[in-house]
């Protein structure tokens, strides 16, 4: 199959003023396309492989030749997490229902839960993802270097089978995501964020 750039729900500016609108422009038809396009062209000498759906081709990486592994566990990697994270951002919904008691469960409070995950933000050095999964029943928040998704399986990411994981909610903390609105306050974008995370889409995603 063809990857293709999954269209925005929402307008490049709509998000404003916590994610301007030229970040938003390059960030979905530049960087994005780019891992399309390279993804697809990884594949086109891949025709065993060329059926899978992103998700499953994160999770047979392994059987990749491994002299295309690596193109596709970054090209692949950043298809699937972008499009989890543009479908992630809406203005003006509410955390509540059984996410939110999850959430609480988990973290001991919706305040704990942000604080967490600022923390993991602020300590991934360079670039990659930080991520809310649920793994079996248990909520959790990881980081991955990169365009590495929660789905690969990484030996860094799990002491454990790194089966049954279902991904919640992604932030992309690339300086290409923030640089040009926050330069180097990576602390402010990931604060940011809380103002736009769609968690109606979120709270579907639960399992």
């Amino acid at each position: 199959m063809n990857f293709v750039l999954p269209k925005l729900s929402y307008s490049y500016d709509s998000l404003e003023p916590f994610f301007d609108e030229k970040t938003m422009r390059i960030h979905h038809t530049k960087h994005h396309q780019t891992y399309i396009d390279n993804t697809n062209s990884a594949l086109s000498t891949l025709q065993e492989f060329s059926h899978l759906s992103i998700e499953e081709l994160m999770q047979n990486l392994n059987s990749i030749p491994k002299e295309k592994r690596n193109l596709l566990r970054n090209n692949g990697g950043g298809h699937i997490n972008h499009s989890l994270f543009w479908k992630s951002l809406k203005y003006g919904t509410i955390l509540q229902g059984s996410l939110k008691r999850k959430i609480e469960n988990a973290f001991s409070s919706v305040d704990n839960f942000k604080k967490k995950f600022e923390t993991t933000a602020m300590s991934r050095f360079g670039s990659g993802w930080i991520w809310l999964i649920q793994h079996n029943d248990d909520l959790k928040i990881i980081s991955t270097a990169n365009q590495d998704n929660p789905l690969m399986k990484l030996d860094y990411l799990y002491e454990e089978n790194n089966t049954n994981i279902h991904l919640l909610l992604g932030l992309d903390v690339w300086e290409h995501a923030y640089y040009l609105q926050y330069q180097n306050r990576r602390l402010d974008y990931v604060q940011a964020f809380w103002n736009i995370v769609d968690w109606n889409e979120v709270s579907n995603r639960l399992c």
